[in-house]
C-alpha cells in the first residue's frame, strides 16, 4: 500500500513532489517520534540499576521519564509523555495515563524532561552508562576517564 501511494505520488508530480510530498514529512515525523521515545529512557537523571537492585516498580520510575508536554502534544502522541505510568502496567490504555498517574502516589514525582532546546540537547549528549557515578555521560567524560586497572 505505502508503495503503490508513492508509486502514484511520483508519478502525479514527479520527484520533487515526492520530495516535498512524502519523504520530508515521513523523515520529520520518524525523527520525531525517535527522540519521543529516545528522550523517555536517556536523560539527566536517569537511575539504572541491576541484578539484586533492580526492582520492576523501581525501574518504571527512575529509568523513565514524564515528558512534560501541553494539552495538543499530549492528545497527538497519546499521551506518550506519561511513561513512567505505562512502564508501571503497560496495559493501561493511553487515554486513562494521566488519570492513572493523578491515582498512583509513587507516580506523582517524576524524573521530568520537556521538549526546551535546552533539554533536548543534554539528553542527546549523554551516550554512557557510568557505574561508578552512577549516571548517564557524554562521550568525552568515558574518553576522560581512566580505565580500572586489570
Amino acid at each position: 500500500m505505502h508503495l503503490a501511494v508513492n508509486v502514484l505520488v511520483w508519478a502525479a508530480v514527479g520527484p520533487k513532489g515526492w520530495f516535498f510530498a512524502c519523504l520530508l514529512p515521513f523523515t520529520i515525523a520518524s525523527a520525531a517520534g525517535a527522540y519521543l521515545f529516545f528522550v523517555q529512557h536517556n536523560f539527566p537523571d536517569v537511575h539504572l540499576r541491576r541484578g539484586e537492585d533492580w526492582a520492576f516498580d523501581r525501574a518504571a520510575l527512575e529509568a523513565s521519564s514524564f515528558l512534560k508536554l501541553g494539552p495538543v502534544l499530549n492528545w497527538f502522541t497519546a499521551n506518550i509523555g506519561y511513561h513512567h505510568v505505562h512502564h508501571l502496567n503497560a496495559r493501561i490504555p493511553f487515554y486513562r495515563l494521566p488519570e492513572a498517574m493523578a491515582a498512583i502516589p509513587e507516580a506523582q514525582a517524576p524524573r521530568v524532561t520537556t521538549l526546551r532546546l535546552r533539554d533536548m540537547v543534554g539528553c542527546l549528549r549523554l551516550h554512557l552508562w557510568d557505574p561508578e557515578r552512577q549516571r548517564l555521560v557524554p562521550y568525552r567524560e568515558a574518553a576522560g576517564a581512566k580505565a580500572p586497572a586489570a
